[in-house]
């Protein structure tokens, strides 16, 4: 059963989505790639997404820096894989879209098809897209908006820099 969850973040209303008991969609409302209104149930009150929520509630405060969630991710086994190496890069840290092909056995030129799989993950923030910069060290592409991606960057910076207010504009 599909259900569906909002809630305020300091970067603008969150969407999250389950399907049984596992999250399948932690998305910005109007991002890229949001979900067809056909694609989204009732609101819920499924465990899960009250564990997302208060989980990403901790994140946003300084107070979580991995998720502990059970997660279904549909997709190509290529976005898989490239959605199993965002979850490996640390909190605070970044990894390059070629370094992540690298890792995955795949030429640097692969670079823009991982970028591509990150583009589409569906679960940002707890599998952390937003991690991942150009090799020169650019913000480029985040579904959510630039905006914030660097914010969140900002927010996780390295912990021997904590602990740290987030300080943003409300975006709504």
């Amino acid at each position: 059963m599909k259900q569906c969850m909002s809630m305020p973040s300091p970067l603008g209303d969150i969407l999250l989505r389950a399907e049984d008991d596992a999250l399948t969609g932690v998305y910005f409302v109007g991002q890229k790639y949001f979900p067809a209104a056909d694609a989204l149930a009732a609101n819920g009150e499924s465990r899960v997404l009250h564990q997302a929520r208060e989980q990403l509630e901790e994140y946003f405060a300084g107070e979580r820096f991995q998720f502990a969630l059970p997660l279904r991710m549909p997709g190509s086994a290529f976005q898989r894989d490239v959605w199993e190496q965002l979850v490996q890069i640390p909190y605070g840290e970044t990894a390059s879209y070629g370094g992540i092909a690298q890792r995955l056995g795949l030429p640097l030129s692969a670079s823009r098809a991982v970028g591509a799989a990150n583009g589409r993950n569906p679960i940002s923030i707890v599998v952390p897209c937003h991690r991942v910069i150009s090799s020169a060290g650019d913000l480029t592409g985040y579904a959510g908006g630039l905006h914030r991606k660097k914010a969140l960057l900002k927010l996780e910076r390295p912990m021997s820099k904590a602990p740290q207010q987030l300080e943003l504009p409300a975006f709504g």
